[in-house]
Order: structure tokens, then C-alpha cells, then sequence
């Protein structure tokens, strides 16, 4: 899990065509070019790389956004209060205005979430949860896990066949891990992944006609009503899951009331699998296209969670995220105004030079986790060390298990989004 952002309608269409504003006076005849161009979607690096070194506080005409790729300048605005996560209202002006009578109380659920206030409410909010993220916390599920990602695989993935690493073992498992976790009964995932798939079209800017918007929307309510049940449940009869914890922890109802923590919930709900998902695909593709760094890891298994942080460096399962000026500031020279949209492009800040040594090269011994693939500060992933342990189960078992593991095709089709760095599929032989 990680911070999620919200891209405006504008800004996430799928496109097939390129497009291209030459800047004039640009050194060595830069040329911008639109983030979801198919090309720079697929590969994001070299182009990301060209941006940073021509401006790594570059205003866009095309996004009408600025464009904060340089680490240095991005770490300054996850520090800086002037650079706002408060941006639920662009995200309501893009509904249809067919779909706005559905959207009223779905917003009000988005405006509870973490991810979309600034402290000292983002404060207020987060520390409900922060005992139960804390890595020992999470590490009590660590032998669950170990035996999710053995019994799946051994289902899912025979040693010598084909099959999609992303169908069969990236997508399920965290979403099974993190169901387990939040409390929510087997029987109730098929509704309860669906309803976060469609929050997830809303949130990440995939839906765009009207009945789009409106099945999102009134999916979100429905996870709202569905968690606000399950926490009624455990309210009368504790279990061993995340909800319970934190509802004898004596918060809610003090703090925070019972329908923020409702709310909380569906952000966590959603938050639960996707990243997790990509982390895993990622970083097992960057393994098996370097061969010598998969060796590495083989020879010394202990080098898996040092791999997962150079996935995440490397190729992370997060682009960007999204921020507003609060107020006028100055960065790095640059003018910003109050009101203007800031991408803070981590997949271009993790790969600066003036940060990062060799840093287009995948090293396993790079030895550093101080990349911003969980985002840095206030709003750092909360969901990171669950993350982490999952996806540090799945490499485990693969690179341990799977000596013949190997990709089935060269290129592959990656997902047209602003924020999320997601394979469609990935073909291997187990």
C-alpha cells in the first residue's frame, strides 16, 4: 500500500495520440512530450530523465500542471506546508454533470480520507492507525503470509508451465492478505474487490463517461456502508483483525468519530492490494531482465528485501503524486501560485544523479532505501511495511523455488495512467 493521488479528468484519458509542445529556446531542442503518450507510458525513464535535465521544475502547458522531477526540489515540497494534499474538489468538477446527484455523499467519504487532508487533520487521522502499521505489528502476520504465498503458488504456479505472474500470484495474494487483515469474511471478497475496482476507476481517473462515474460512486458508498457494518460487528464481537484493534485501542469515538474512521477504512480498503500488486510484478521483471542481479539474490537469499527496494527505486509501483499550492511560494526560482497542480514525479526523482550513483542501472547491492517509492514525511506510505513483507514472501518463494523461472515475451503492455506504474499481464514459464 502507499499514498494514493488524484489526477483531474483532463489529465488521465487514454490516448493513442502523441503529443508533443516544442519549448522554444529549449537547450538541445527539448520537446515536451504528454505523460500519456503510449511511448513514454511504456517507458517512462528516458524521457522523464530528458525533462528533469532540461528543468526539474518545469511549468507544462500540456498538463497544466508543474512538473517536479528532480529529488532535491520534490523532497523540498513533501516538506514544504505550502504544497497541499487537499484535492478532493478537482475531482468532483470532472463528474458528469449527469452523475453529480450520486457524487454528494461519496465525496464527503474521499474527503475523510488521510491522503486528501494536510496536518494538522492528516496528523489527527493517521495516528488511529499508526500502532497497527508499525512493522512489528505487521510482522505478526508474517507467518500467514509465508504460507498464503506457498499454498497460492504451489496452486497457481506449476514448476515447467506458462502462465501470468500478475493473474496468479500479484493480484491475489495481497488482495487475500489484506482482506484477512481488515477483517473481512472470505465470503464477502467478491463484492468487497469489486466495489474497491470501481473506487479505484474513480480515484485513479479511469472512469470518464457518465454511467462510469456514477457505478464508481455508488460503489464507494456501498464500501462505506458495508465497512460501517463490519465495524458494528466488531464492536459486539472482537476478532483478531485491524478493525478490532483499533477500536480497543479507545480512539474512535474521541479523536476521531466513528464516521471518519468508516471513512478511513474504504481509503485503506482501496489502497489494500494495488500497489502491492505492482511492487511485486516490478520488481520480478527487473530480476529476470538482469540476470546477474537475479544471481545475486540466489546466491544469498537474504539480498530479496534489498531487491524490493531497488524495485521500488527503480521501476516503483507509483509514478507521481498529485499536489495544489496553498498559497504562493517560491521553488527553486520557479514562481508558483496559489491554486497551481504540482506532479511530483518520484519515478524521476528516484532515478536523479544528483542523488542516486549510476542511478538508470538495477544493482540488487546498491545497499540504500532511501528512495521515495512509499512518498517521504507526513503523508509516507502507512501501508509500507505490509507492503514490503508481502512482497518480499512472493520474490522469496519465486527465486528460492522457481529456478526455472523466466520471462515468455520481450515487450509488455503496461497500464495508461498518470499515477500508477502496472503491467497488464506478465508472462513467464514457472
Amino acid at each position: 500500500m502507499t499514498t494514493m493521488t488524484t489526477p483531474t479528468a483532463t489529465n488521465t484519458t487514454t490516448t493513442t495520440t502523441t503529443t508533443t509542445t516544442a519549448i522554444p529556446g529549449a537547450a538541445g531542442g527539448f520537446t515536451e512530450r504528454y505523460l500519456l503518450d503510449p511511448a513514454v507510458n511504456a517507458d517512462p525513464y528516458g524521457y522523464l530523465s530528458a525533462l528533469r535535465d532540461h528543468d526539474p521544475v518545469f511549468w507544462s502547458p500540456l498538463h497544466r500542471a508543474w512538473l517536479v522531477t528532480g529529488h532535491a526540489q520534490l523532497m523540498h515540497c513533501l516538506r514544504d506546508p505550502a504544497v497541499s494534499a487537499e484535492r478532493v474538489r478537482p475531482l468532483m468538477d470532472a463528474v458528469p454533470e449527469g452523475a453529480r446527484e450520486d457524487a454528494e455523499r461519496a465525496f464527503a467519504i474521499l474527503s475523510r480520507w488521510m491522503v486528501f487532508n494536510d496536518p494538522p487533520q492528516h496528523r489527527r487521522l493517521r495516528q488511529v492507525f499508526q500502532e497497527q502499521f508499525a512493522a512489528r505489528a505487521v510482522g505478526r502476520y508474517r507467518a500467514f503470509v509465508a504460507r498464503a504465498t506457498r499454498a497460492m503458488l504451489a496452486r497457481r504456479a506449476v514448476p515447467g508451465r506458462a502462465g501470468d505472474l500478475v493473474a496468479d500470484i500479484a493480484r491475489p495474494l495481497p488482495a487475500l492478505v489484506f482482506a484477512r487483515w481488515l477483517g473481512v469474511p472470505q465470503a464477502h471478497g467478491p463484492s468487497f474487490w469489486y466495489w474497491n475496482a470501481r473506487v479505484g476507476d474513480l480515484v485513479l481517473g479511469a472512469a470518464q463517461e457518465e454511467r462510469e462515474y456514477r457505478t464508481s460512486l455508488t460503489s464507494l458508498v456501498s464500501l462505506d456502508d458495508y465497512l460501517a457494518g463490519l465495524v458494528r460487528e466488531r464492536r459486539a464481537d472482537p476478532q483478531d483483525d485491524l478493525i478490532s484493534s483499533v477500536l480497543a485501542g479507545g480512539r474512535i469515538g474521541k479523536t476521531v468519530s466513528e464516521e471518519e474512521f468508516v471513512g478511513m477504512l474504504t481509503q485503506m480498503a482501496f489502497a489494500g492490494g494495488e500497489t502491492t500488486s505492482n511492487l511485486i510484478v516490478n520488481t520480478v521483471l527487473a530480476l529476470l531482465e538482469h540476470p546477474a542481479e537475479l544471481a545475486a539474490v540466489r546466491e544469498d537469499p537474504a539480498r530479496v528485501s534489498m531487491a524490493v527496494e531497488e524495485g521500488l527505486r527503480w521501476d516503483g509501483p507509483s509514478k507521481m503524486s498529485i499536489r495544489t499550492a496553498a498559497r504562493d511560494f517560491d521553488l527553486d526560482g520557479r514562481p508558483v501560485r496559489a491554486g497551481d497542480r504540482m506532479f511530483l514525479v518520484t519515478a524521476a526523482a528516484n532515478r536523479d544523479p544528483e542523488r542516486f550513483a549510476d542511478p538508470d542501472r538495477f544493482s540488487v547491492l546498491r545497499g540504500s532505501a532511501s528512495h521515495l517509492g512509499f512518498g517521504f514525511g507526513a503523508h509516507f506510505c502507512i501501508g509500507a511495511a505490509l507492503a514490503r513483507l508481502v512482497a518480499c514472501a512472493v520474490v522469496d518463494v519465486l527465486v528460492r523455488d522457481y529456478p526455472g523461472l523466466e520471462l515468455l515475451q520481450e515487450r509488455h503492455s503496461w497500464q495508461p495512467s498518470l499515477l500508477n506504474r502496472a503491467l497488464t499481464a506478465l508472462p513467464v514459464r514457472y
